[in-house]
Order: structure tokens, then sequence, then C-alpha cells
């Protein structure tokens, strides 16, 4: 795309506030259906369903879907690490609450900035942000330390709260997977669908082999959560996303991410009724300064800011 990328304005703002809130949201849905479809069910079916859009999409604009060009290697292994981070979220949810995950999954920039620095020679951290790693991970023990310590806490909920940091890894090591392979020259739309296809084949495939892949019942809830997820959320919202990236300059506009762990846990909060304790609050806010610090425009390498593809640049985890 020849022509510059526009700073932000008013149209952008909204829209990202909008996309943010309903980044924010997916987990609760998640959780809201999870009586009447099992999480791993859910997000291996949605995937499914993003998937085949995805490819009408491709097949509308005449996009040519080819192997040759080196992406089917590191497609597979893409899809293999979305499939592990939400195989995370969703044995994550059934343990921890909506809002735990909404945050700790958003740990995902602190695991992509570490293998970027080990992997991509042009992209080395600098001081300061191996000082917002730190800080991140202060978070992470302040949250953990916190429910430790809580009485209401079980460990049970701290086992769902690792998965989603677990979460956050996997999500991390995938963008490392693309911008590190042939996929950083793919078009978005075939990067997402390795993806999604891999992802929904290897998720309903896990939801076999545990058992409960029977576990369906498909109520209005369910579908709801089902179409929001798969349509609007895996679909129509990143399709929103990749065509502000095109149009704007991609760094500010990545600013605005942070909303979503904070829209999160409002709608869980206020939806699901879940509680937040302080500890967690803590650390919550530690691991989003620390995130903060490492992505930070004036913090970053010249070649880190301009940024790339990104593979999967989406801010939802999703």
């Amino acid at each position: 795309m020849g022509a510059a990328r526009k700073g932000l304005d008013g149209f952008v703002v909204a829209t990202m506030i909008v996309l943010c809130a309903l980044w924010g949201a997916q987990q609760v849905a998640i959780k809201l259906a999870a009586h009447d479809v099992v999480p791993i069910m859910q997000v291996g079916m949605r995937s499914g369903l993003s998937a085949a859009l995805v490819l009408l999409l491709m097949w509308a604009r005449g996009e040519e879907l080819s192997f040759r060009d080196g992406t089917l290697r590191p497609g597979l292994l893409a899809g293999a690490l979305f499939a592990a981070e939400f195989l995370f979220v969703a044995e994550g949810l059934r343990r921890t609450s909506a809002s735990h995950m909404a945050v700790l999954v958003y740990t995902s920039p602190i695991f992509t900035a570490i293998g970027l620095h080990w992997t991509i020679r042009a992209e080395r951290l600098r001081r300061h942000q191996w000082l917002g790693i730190l800080l991140a991970f202060a978070g992470i023990a302040v949250a953990f330390a916190g429910g430790w310590l809580h009485g209401g806490v079980s460990l049970r909920m701290l086992g769902g709260d690792l998965m989603g940091v677990l979460a956050g890894a996997a999500w991390g090591a995938t963008t490392v997977v693309v911008r590190g392979s042939a996929l950083s020259d793919a078009a978005p739309s075939k990067t997402l669908l390795y993806q999604l296809a891999v992802g929904s084949v290897l998720l309903v495939g896990a939801a076999a082999v545990s058992g409960q892949v029977t576990q369906v019942s498909f109520t209005r809830v369910a579908w709801a959560s089902l179409l929001f997820q798969g349509v609007i959320i895996s679909f129509a919202s990143y399709l929103a996303w990749f065509w502000l990236l095109r149009r704007y300059v991609a760094s500010e506009v990545s600013v605005f991410s942070f909303l979503t762990p904070l829209f999160g846990v409002t709608f869980g909060v206020l939806v699901l009724h879940e509680r937040v304790d302080v500890a967690f609050g803590i650390g919550a806010a530690l691991v989003l300064a620390g995130i903060t610090v490492v992505s930070a425009r004036g913090l970053r390498r010249p070649a880190l800011a301009a940024g790339g593809s990104g593979g999967r640049q989406d801010p939802a985890g999703a």
C-alpha cells in the first residue's frame, strides 16, 4: 500500500473502542454458554465457522490459495499454537473467572517480545523493555500470591489462572512464528485461515479425545454465543482490525488494545457477577503497566515500531 497511513481521528478512536468492547466480551460469551456447550467445543466450532467465512471471502476476492509460497509448514505450526492457546483458554474458563482470563491472556505481548528478542536481531529488547517485562511478571506474581492467600480462592481457580498465562504464552509464540517465517509476507486472510482451520480441527479433536464432544446442547444462548464469537468476533471484527491497520499508523491504533482487558473485567463483573479481589486488581494493573512499557512506541527500535504484517495482529486473542 503506497499511500501514507493516517494518524488517529475520531472515526478510528470510536471504532477501536467498539472493537475492544467486543473483544472484551468474548470470554464472557464463552462462560455464559458453558452450561450448554463446553468451552473447548465452543472455540472449536466457532473457529470452524470463521474459517469457512474467511475461505468464502478469499474466493469472492479471487485470492489464490496456494501452498507453494512456503507458508504450509509455518502455517500448520501457527495453527497448532493457536489451538494450544484456545485449549488453555477453554480449560481455564472451566476453572477461573472470565475477568481473570481476560487479563491474563493479554500477557501475550510480553512473550512475543521475549521470543522476537531471541529470534529477530532487529527486534532486540532495550533495558527499559526488560524492566517492563519484570514489572509484568511481578504483577502476575502479585495476582497469584493474593489468590493463594485469599481464603475464598481455590487451587482449581489458581490452576485456571495459570492456564490463562499459558494461553498468553501460546499466543505470543504464534506471533513469533508468523513474524519469522513466510507468513509475514502472506495475505492476512491466508494467515488467519491457517490458524482458524487447523485450530478448529485440533480443538474438536481434543474435545473428542477428552470425551467432551458430546457435551453440546444447542439452546438459544448457545447459538447466540457461537454466532457472536464466530461471525462477529473471529470474522467481522478481525476484518475491521486489518482494515484499520492498512490505513492508520499501526502503533497508534494498537495502543487501544489495552482497553480490551478492562472491558473484559467490567463485563465479567456486570454480566456474570464475578468478584475481583484487591490483590488481583493490583497485579492486573502491574501487568498492563509492564506491557505498556514493553510496547511503548518511544522505547521500541525503529524496526519494531514500524511493525510488519505480524500475522494475527488481533489484540483479541482469538
